[in-house]
């Protein structure tokens, strides 16, 4: 079984030939991590895997290797055909091990980074390099191609073999329209994705859902679906959807609803809006909403103003913005932004004489209204990250609340 960091190149081959004997049914369930459920896994079981633990502990998802398989296929059939994959993220989470299962249903061969080691310009071109095959896909998270698309060395090298993949998909935490466009800028073929290990992984292309999926957006009281373009909860159903949770019948019973003509639903945490097209746009986690001065301020929309405000030329790559306690607000808006490139050894220095603050204020206030303006703005070398490069916000947020400066 794989380490917590990833496998070395070694253990691929027994990985993938894990996973098929789970796909097949011919041996027990696979669990790269171990597992603190003891007793009988659901009938199916192909896969058992970990919440990243974003908010809340993390829970033991069963997949059934139905699941697992209708995933695979749709993507396949989603992105244009069977083809080989890179594996730069971690097996131990489900965006890495879906890259397994894909390689092993498309039966073409499957390169990886070194999971080992951090993430590098260097190491992903390199392993680009190892491929063969006319198609070829991988499945990044957002600071993976903030760091390709960043200066240094290997640069060049690194957007020349972004170029040469037929689909990068980009998941795991949402994207600015920043790094989007410039990876798109870049030449790459980037496909945003949107889901969960209870879908499988991504179960939602460019808005799209995959064949077989529905996705609805529903009012968080009454679970009643709203109409289009309205604000809600979004639902997922379809053939993706996980057993359920291990020993955990009542939290099973509560995310996962059936309705009266007998279709299952997923209920997410996140909010989204439904277009009349059926385009979804997710716009964060309803518990991520700050509250202050008794305005309601969503922490993804912020984001996205200030993507186009703190850019990489700032020395600035992706920014959480979080609430923490005031006495006089309740809560304060405050950005945390990580540092790229060569502003990651140096001194993030006095955010006011940089003026990165005020600009980043008056794009906040011009978009979205002053009460929406952060308050702080914190400089750090790292975002805390939980799983596959997913920011892990209750651990900003303490950060935040223990050392943002009070400026405004």
């Amino acid at each position: 079984m794989p380490r917590a960091d990833g496998p070395a190149p070694a253990d691929v081959a027994d990985l993938r030939a894990a996973v098929a004997a789970a796909l097949a049914g011919r041996g027990p369930a696979l669990a790269p991590e171990p597992l603190a459920f003891g007793g009988p896994l659901p009938a199916g079981t192909a896969l058992v895997l970990r919440t990243s633990g974003s908010t809340g502990l993390p829970r033991e998802v069963a997949l059934s290797a139905t699941a697992l398989l209708a995933s695979a296929r749709a993507t396949h059939e989603r992105l244009g055909g069977d083809a080989h994959w890179l594996l730069a993220l971690p097996p131990t989470h489900v965006a890495g091990l879906q890259v397994v299962l894909r390689s092993v249903v498309a039966g073409t061969p499957l390169v990886t980074t070194d999971l080992a080691a951090p993430f590098s310009a260097g190491s992903f071109a390199a392993a680009a390099a190892r491929m063969s095959g006319s198609r070829r896909y991988v499945s990044l998270v957002p600071t993976q191609l903030h760091r390709l698309l960043g200066p240094g060395p290997d640069r060049e090298s690194a957007l020349a073999a972004l170029r040469s993949f037929d689909a990068v998909l980009l998941g795991g935490a949402a994207a600015s329209p920043t790094l989007l466009g410039s990876a798109r800028e870049a030449g790459a073929r980037v496909v945003t994705t949107y889901g969960m290990t209870e879908t499988c992984g991504g179960c939602v292309y460019d808005g799209v859902p995959l064949t077989g999926v529905r996705v609805r957006v529903v009012d968080g009281s009454s679970g009643h679906p709203l109409p289009a373009d309205a604000t809600g909860v979004v639902e997922i159903s379809g053939p993706v959807l996980a057993t359920g949770y291990l020993g955990e019948p009542a939290l099973t019973a509560a995310t996962f609803r059936t309705d009266p003509d007998g279709s299952r639903w997923l209920r997410t945490n996140d909010l989204g809006v439904l277009s009349a097209a059926g385009l979804l746009t997710v716009l964060g986690r309803a518990d991520d909403v700050i509250v202050t001065g008794g305005v309601n301020v969503a922490p993804a929309a912020v984001e996205a103003a200030l993507a186009g405000a703190l850019t990489p030329a700032d020395g600035v790559g992706e920014v959480c913005v979080v609430g923490v306690p005031d006495p006089e607000w309740g809560q304060r808006v405050v950005a945390v932004a990580e540092l790229l490139g060569a502003a990651r050894g140096a001194s993030p220095g006095d955010v006011a004489r940089a003026g990165l603050l005020d600009r980043a204020r008056r794009a906040v206030a011009t978009t979205l209204g002053p009460p929406a303006a952060p308050r702080d703005l914190l400089l750090v070398a790292d975002l805390p990250r939980r799983g596959p490069g997913k920011i892990d916000r209750a651990a900003v947020t303490e950060l935040a609340a223990r050392t943002a400066p009070r400026t405004h």
